[in-house]
Formats: structure tokens, sequence, C-alpha cells
């Protein structure tokens, strides 16, 4: 199975070109909507018991916005949660750089661009170990949790959140891989590499310039 997504030349280099952040702060991303799973990222965020100046942005809006204002106020983290609203493009991408880990508990998920946007910029994803963001996270660039119940999901998105907080090296590891991750396997440059091979393979036929697209991916890297 291979994923339906993919990032342009011009769509990565903004976003590997974005600095580290310089302190932990986690981030989703998305429509307000009650599949999206904002509100375990919430109670994951509130069990994580880390320090006060570690915060949790959320960008975008929806019909749960204001249920989950109130959610953070019950959990006792209102002051530490900013709701930003919808923003352009450009927008979240400064949001984005201002953050160190994208949470995105979606309950289901085809394709979730924004995961693979975050691992593009370096940034380690905690998610749900179902849909699109499965097959694009792995161990190397974040936390895939399992999504038996969701009292279990919880501590598990809580304990991701305290363990990539509290261990810049890990932090580091995890973000060198979801560039290189994207880089390699999400950019149209290296999708097209692996259609090719898989064309060929299936009509038996010899591989075209193992080349193909390597000059993008190489600048791509040098950001």
């Amino acid at each position: 199975m291979l994923s339906q997504l993919g990032l342009s030349h011009s769509d990565l280099l903004p976003l590997a070109k974005l600095p580290d952040p310089d302190q932990p702060r986690f981030v989703s991303i998305g429509r307000l909507l009650h599949w999206k799973g904002f509100d375990l990222g919430l109670q994951a965020f509130a069990q994580s018991d880390l320090p006060p100046e570690v915060t949790y942005w959320i960008v975008g809006d929806g019909p749960e916005r204001d249920r989950l204002a109130e959610l953070a106020q019950s959990l006792g983290i209102g002051d530490r949660v900013q709701f930003w609203g919808k923003l352009s493009r450009h927008e979240t991408l400064q949001k984005l750089a201002d953050c160190s880990v994208l949470v995105h508990p979606s309950l289901h998920d085809s394709g979730a661009l924004v995961c693979a946007e975050a691992m593009a910029a370096g940034r380690p994803v905690i998610c749900l170990d179902q849909g699109g963001p499965a097959l694009q996270v792995t161990a190397d660039t974040g936390f895939k949790v399992a999504a038996q119940n969701p009292a279990q999901a919880v501590q598990a998105m809580a304990a991701a959140m305290t363990a990539l907080a509290q261990d810049p090296t890990r932090w580091q590891q995890m973000s060198r891989a979801s560039r290189l991750r994207v880089q390699s396997v999400f950019s149209w440059a290296s999708k097209g590499q692996q259609f090719d091979r898989l064309y060929r393979q299936i009509l038996n036929r010899p591989a075209t310039d193992p080349d193909l697209g390597q000059s993008e991916l190489q600048e791509l890297s040098q950001n």
C-alpha cells in the first residue's frame, strides 16, 4: 500500500528551512471536528504534568472550538492552551516554526497531509496508529499510539509528550529522521521513482535512471 500524499519541491523547500524551535511546545492543526480527536490531545497534555512554561497551541476553527476551550479550562490547563483560530498557510507555518511536536490524534483520517508537512519541517508527530498518519509516522519519526480505548490512548500520548519535551537528544534524532523520511518517501520526486519501479516491476522491464529526482532531494537535504 502506498500513500496518495506527496509534497512538491516548492512545498518542501520552505518547510525544510524552518528553524528548530527554542523551547518545547505542542501544536494541533486542522478543522475542529469531533472525529479529529483534539479532545484526546488536551487530555493527554493535562496528564503529561510538564512544567507550566510548556504550552499547547491549536490552529484551526470549527464547531468543536467552544467545547474544546471548556475542556481545557476544566482540565486546569486553560492558561497553557492557545486557540489561534483559522490562519492562512503562511501564518500556520509561522506557528509550526514556533512548535516542536505535532499532535494529530485523529480517529479516522485517510490522508493527514499536515503530518507529512510537520515531518518535513523536522517536527515529530504523535498520532493514533491507524489511517493515513500510521502510514507516514514511524518509530524513528514520532509516536503511533494504539487506539484501543480513550483512556489508554490518552495515557500513551501523555507519555509521548513527556518523552519529547524532556529529552532534547531524542527530539533531535526524531527531527532529523522526520525530514529525511519525507524527502525520501513523500516528495513527488521520490514518489515518481517509487511508481516507476513498481510499474516496471509489474511489466518486467529494467529500471530507469536511478538518479531520477535526486537533484531536488539533494537540494532539500542541504537546507
